[in-house]
């Protein structure tokens, strides 16, 4: 039975889908003006994660992704380039994807473009004026108006009135109420626009997930989900837009991931801890950050130092240790299905059922490698690939892992010719010529080779 945390109503909640089998999810993804950085890993990780259990615990799920490709920071990023919005988009969505491939998240299956659904916006946006909860201002800009819907503040637990005498808020001329947040804004000069009843202009952001979650899962659904930094005031704004326009409850669970810091201080640009995910996997395997994000619960703060990364390595080389051995059985393993009545394959599915609780689960992998390094047990080595691909871990070969630098993506080299003085030594070797069986050795510990000789054979990784 699986439960969540519902950041709506604060509680784990029993997980039941509006329709018995399939699970309808949205999460929020990227504005392409940049490359991804480990906060959106975290993100993207997270919820690859979710979509992953959700598969494995036999549901069918809709998962949408979507692109921000139209926004202030993409326009103002393009003018500084000096390239055409659509040349930047495009090219920041080719890094992304580049990303994600390489942390081994799957397609989400839709992954709609904002600028793909501008038509859905204005019609949204009419409906909220009819209905009483927009205006056009003076300037030509739309707003929604923020007192005019009853349950604002409900996912955040914020009140209108507290943020009136806590925070400080833009002063716009135009709106009514301070809080009021623009859903159509006029064209200015130079910009990108659209036609509308309101005069020619774009989409403000939160409008847009609002409509690109309605075209693609109904106006009513499972699953909304996204980084705890958007639960105020994109995620709250959201719930006032589409609950208005629909006369609905808009998300039955809503998620959030926790935040990612570095050596303990927010992540910023400012601070000049920004990392971006290429940044990151110049110097460790994609699957060492992969593991890295996820072995810890999702909820939870994580924080980022090259300790930790280290620490992530080694710990994934230690479940790639354990199957170095029974290359042969991982084929079989991965297509055949999980036997869940096993004790580890009951935890592991515990505790996954229990608010995706990663950590837990990969506590059980790694009790799981101790009782291959013991007994070897086929059952036990191909239960253990298996499990740790649910997570989306020991997707590669033992041997090309450890020959690939053991999840340092810095090593490289010629590995036909490792593998040529490998076969050198073992001649040498077998001649008994141990003196150039060591010059051999040597030579390869310099070049970063290390040498592992056991009943089978000498085999070889990268320091």
């Amino acid at each position: 039975m699986l439960r969540i945390y519902n950041s709506l109503s604060r509680n784990i909640e029993v997980f039941s889908p509006l329709e018995a089998g399939h699970v309808r999810m949205y999460v929020c993804g990227i504005t392409v003006y940049d490359h991804c950085h480990l906060g959106h890993a975290r993100m993207l990780v997270v919820f690859d994660m979710v979509y992953r259990w959700l598969l494995a615990a036999g549901l069918r799920v809709t998962y949408v992704r979507n692109i921000t490709d139209i926004d202030d920071k993409i326009i103002q990023r393009a003018a500084a380039n000096h390239e055409p919005i659509g040349a930047l988009t495009e090219r920041m969505i080719a890094s992304m994807h580049q990303d994600l491939l390489a942390l081994g998240v799957l397609d989400p299956g839709h992954e709609p473009r904002a600028t793909q659904h501008v038509p859905g916006m204005l019609r949204m946006i009419a409906t909220l004026i009819e209905k009483g909860h927009a205006y056009a201002g003076a300037n030509g800009d739309v707003f929604y108006s923020v007192r005019s819907f009853e349950g604002y503040g409900k996912l955040s637990g914020k009140s209108l009135d507290d943020l009136r005498a806590g925070e400080r808020v833009e002063v716009d001329t135009f709106k009514r109420d301070p809080f009021d947040f623009v859903l159509w804004k006029a064209a200015k000069p130079g910009e990108p626009s659209w036609e509308s009843p309101w005069g020619p202009g774009r989409p403000g952001w939160h409008i847009e997930c609002s409509v690109m979650s309605e075209a693609l899962l109904g106006d009513h659904f499972d699953i909304h989900g996204g980084g705890q930094d958007l639960q105020f005031p994109h995620h709250e704004n959201e719930i006032a837009q589409s609950e208005a326009a629909h006369d609905c409850r808009f998300v039955n669970v809503w998620m959030h991931n926790g935040f990612l810091r570095v050596n303990d201080e927010k992540m910023s640009k400012s601070l000049g801890n920004f990392f971006t995910i290429k940044d990151v996997t110049r110097v460790f395997d994609p699957e060492v950050v992969r593991f890295f994000l996820l072995r810890g619960h999702y909820r939870s703060p994580l924080n980022y130092t090259d300790v930790q990364l280290e620490d992530a390595r080694q710990a994934l080389n230690t479940l790639y240790t354990a199957v170095r051995e029974h290359g042969d059985v991982r084929a079989a393993s991965v297509a055949a299905p999980i036997d869940w009545s096993s004790p580890q394959a009951a935890r592991f599915h515990a505790a996954m059922d229990e608010d995706f609780n990663s950590a837990e689960a990969v506590a059980v992998l790694f009790e799981l490698a101790r009782e291959v390094n013991r007994d070897g047990a086929p059952a036990q080595v191909a239960l253990l690939w298996q499990l740790a691909g649910v997570l989306g871990f020991l997707g590669r070969d033992p041997e090309a892992w450890f020959r690939g630098g053991s999840g340092r993506a810095a090593a490289g080299g010629d590995d036909a010719g490792v593998d040529a003085l490998v076969a050198a030594r073992t001649a040498a070797r077998k001649a008994r010529d141990f003196a150039e069986s060591d010059r051999i050795r040597d030579a390869l510990l310099a070049r970063g080779i290390v040498l592992e000789d056991g009943a089978g054979g000498t085999t070889w990784k990268r320091a």
